[in-house]
């Protein structure tokens, strides 16, 4: 049966399958992957590779190795030399005419090498052949700085699907090709504090993050990915979730390789608390043609990737100041002891201002209780306003009153993170609160942001004080300020409340499965009343109707479904039945049934559609329509959307997006991202809808999803009417399209 009907299935998938369906009894194979796979075969749980002798090995070899001055190799190797100094690895130049370079004695071969070494730089324009020889040496780890693969287009990825698979067939895990020098860059070990490792796909891009060193900011690792033609991004996220002195993860992603290891690596990282700030191209047409070009990677549709993004708690900022600063704030910061943000400063103007974006970015300011103004009143005149923005008007900045303020907002239990943008330098005043922030946030918990608005940046009291001090987060712009802060509480937040949505995905299939397997059909457009079953296996609610194929027939339906009624024509083939005159809606009476039917197969025949007959419906008059889908997504497979439904589906495109496996908070999250949810509370004196009888639907077309796989390319239920709540919901029309 299976094999007739689904053309697609891989042969993991289609022997679980066939399982449920009781063709195949059980082998070694599913039973034991059972409590590692969701129903469809995919993994559950990220794999971590072990990397440690990647980053630092105990032997190295440069393949190509060249002390020719000139030679763009010969500033390779010399880099790699230092390096490896550093890590305490030793070095074994490969060349096949050169007796020594750098005066170290050079192997003619990677066969002739005289120890098994960890990992091989390989500095050739050709790396595939290498590989080969490679394995044979048993070397673990491989880089390949070539350019001229999959960045180059078709022949070029064809290319480095090759050295893909010569890879994994030595066992060895290859970093690029097309990548660079990034991994081996000299980091400063005088710093301390939690880390941040950088990640990135350009090399280029990654500089600004690495600067932070510069400022006091710890780096423990750069991984430059390239093209990923074997390790990715995910891998890294996997790996340095697990790393102690890791404190956030800062990506530049031009394109990623697959979608599900994407969301397995954020899952652990979530699980593990560890932020992953990322920078991820491809919002327009132009960016995401521009990253393919340059990495050969699929980018996505820009809407899924923001949406599984948000689902396993990466933080997506759009430029490269945004990640640095933001990366900064998450890595070294504590755990926030409340939300409320408290802006202070010198001026009612920049504190007004301030706090205006603040509320804008959804940051919390609470006013300050009548108690906590009456003390900031001590030392603030009367006349100026310290409900929140606090204003001090100056002059008390200047003496021992300005650390009392501070202290005394830093004590509010309501408060959880203080920002004090200062405009610009005005000394001595600009000093004094300065060092008075500095030193209240070496005794608080809680955050304290400063935000140094002058455009020279070589003041003392910025680069010495503010940026001697591992406590104030420093930044230059009000905007990074706020758009790091709402990612410190979100992501906060976030990881309290996670909930691993893998843990609780279905590793069976359930009992509907058997019945709506028979239903698909490989390559097809199901007929709405095929559709229509194949939501009623999953428990999915629709009228009351019959499928009919003559006109007395369709009084007789009409006269059980009960009176007014709704036809329409049902086929394989019909995608707009009300375009085409093909749905007649509040019916009454026998003789207009009969008549209805009699033009619904005129009009078929006249447009050469196709019929496998008429149905006549139960008629929904009242409820909220909505719309709820399954597409295809190339790089996270299927993906759930709801929205507003009916027309407007097409007008407003109200809708929000997830990437199953998901559980029913993400359902409500989903709702809650609608600019039309108000719908669902009742407006004008409609009731409320049936939310929970929505959220059910929604969980229930995940599953069909999840447990169909790849063969359904396409489910559209639309209008799904959502009835007043506790009468549950209903899908009126459904197109299915299998894969």
């Amino acid at each position: 049966m299976l094999g007739s009907t689904h053309g697609t299935l891989t042969t993991d998938s289609r022997r679980a399958r066939a399982i449920a369906c009781g063709e195949q009894r059980p082998g070694p194979a599913v039973h034991d992957q059972v409590d590692d796979t969701d129903v469809s075969g995919r993994p559950l749980y990220a794999a971590v590779p072990d990397l440690d002798r990647f980053f630092r090995p105990e032997s190295v070899a440069v393949v190509g190795a060249s002390d020719a001055e000139g030679r763009p190799n010969t500033g390779i190797t010399r880099q790699l030399l230092s390096w490896a100094e550093r890590v305490g690895a030793r070095v074994h130049p490969v060349h096949p005419t050169r007796p020594s370079v750098f005066g170290i004695p050079c192997s003619p071969s990677v066969a002739e090498l005289p120890e098994q070494v960890d990992l091989a730089v390989l500095l050739v324009a050709d790396p595939l052949p290498v590989v080969g020889e490679l394995a044979e040496a048993k070397v673990r780890f491989a880089v390949a700085f070539a350019s001229g693969f999959a960045e180059t287009g078709e022949a070029g990825a064809a290319v480095q699907d090759q050295l893909a698979a010569a890879a994994r067939k030595a066992g060895l895990r290859l970093l690029g090709p097309n990548t660079n020098l990034n991994a081996f860059e000299r980091f400063r070990d005088d710093l301390e504090g939690p880390a941040i490792a950088l990640i990135t796909q350009s090399g280029h891009q990654g500089r600004p993050v690495f600067a932070l060193q510069e400022l006091g900011i710890r780096l423990s690792h750069w991984a430059p990915t390239g093209n990923e033609a074997d390790l990715e991004t995910a891998d890294f996220i996997s790996w340095f979730a697990e790393r102690p002195e890791v404190g956030a993860i800062a990506c530049y992603v031009e394109g990623l390789k697959d979608g599900r290891s994407f969301l397995l690596a954020a899952d652990r990282a979530a699980r593990r608390k560890v932020p992953v700030v990322a920078v991820k191209v491809g919002r327009t047409e132009a960016g995401a043609r521009t990253a393919a070009s340059h990495t050969g990677k699929l980018t996505g549709a820009d809407d899924v990737v923001d949406a599984a993004m948000r689902q396993y708690g990466v933080i997506r900022v759009n430029g490269l100041d945004e990640l640095q600063d933001t990366a900064a704030l998450l890595a070294r910061a504590r755990a926030p002891r409340a939300e409320g943000v408290v802006v202070y400063s010198i001026s009612g103007g920049t504190g007004a201002h301030v706090a205006d974006l603040a509320a804008e970015a959804g940051l919390q300011l609470p006013a300050l209780s009548s108690a906590k103004q009456a003390e900031l009143h001590q030392w603030i005149p009367e006349y100026l306003s310290v409900a929140n923005p606090v204003d001090n008007g100056g002059h008390p900045v200047g003496d021992a009153r300005g650390r009392k303020i501070i202290d005394a907002i830093l004590a509010d239990p309501a408060v959880g993170v203080l920002i004090c943008p200062i405009t610009g330098p005005f000394p001595p005043l600009s000093d004094r609160l300065v060092r008075d922030l500095v030193e209240a946030a070496e005794t608080t918990d809680k955050l304290v942001c400063v935000v140094w608005g002058s455009p020279v940046g070589t003041e003392p009291a910025y680069r010495d004080v503010l940026l001697g001090s591992s406590r104030v987060a420093t930044f230059r712009t009000v905007g990074n300020c706020l758009t790091a802060v709402r990612a410190y509480l979100g992501h906060h937040r976030f990881v309290r409340d996670y909930h691993s949505p893998f843990d609780e995905a279905p590793r069976t299939l359930s009992p509907s499965f058997r019945k709506a397997a028979a239903l698909m059909r490989s390559g097809q457009q199901l007929s709405e009343h095929a559709a229509k079953q194949l939501l009623r296996a999953y428990g999915i609610r629709v009228p009351r109707e019959q499928l009919v194929t003559s006109a007395a027939g369709a009084v007789r339906a009409a006269a059980q479904v009960g009176y007014p009624v709704v036809m329409k024509a049902s086929g394989a083939r019909i995608a707009h039945k009300t375009e085409l005159g093909l749905v007649k809606v509040g019916l009454t009476s026998a003789s207009q049934v009969r008549d209805v039917y009699r033009e619904l197969t005129d009009i078929a025949r006249y447009e050469g559609v196709s019929l496998d007959g008429v149905l006549v419906c139960q008629m929904i008059e009242r409820g909220v329509e909505m719309v709820v889908g399954v597409t295809h997504d190339e790089l996270f497979g299927p993906t759930v959307t709801v929205g507003l439904g009916g027309v407007l589906v097409e007008v407003l495109r109200d809708a929000a997006v997830r990437v199953p496996p998901f559980g029913e908070e993400q359902v409500r999250d989903m709702l809650a991202e609608l600019r039309g949810r108000a719908l669902l509370d009742g407006v004008r004196g409609r009731p409320p809808a049936d939310l929970d009888a929505l959220v059910e639907v929604v969980l229930r077309v995940q599953r069909m999803a999840l447990e169909l796989g790849d063969d359904l390319a396409e489910l559209d239920i639309n209008p799904l009417v959502v009835l007043d709540r506790g009468q549950g919901a209903v899908a009126l029309d459904a197109l299915v399209v299998c894969r």
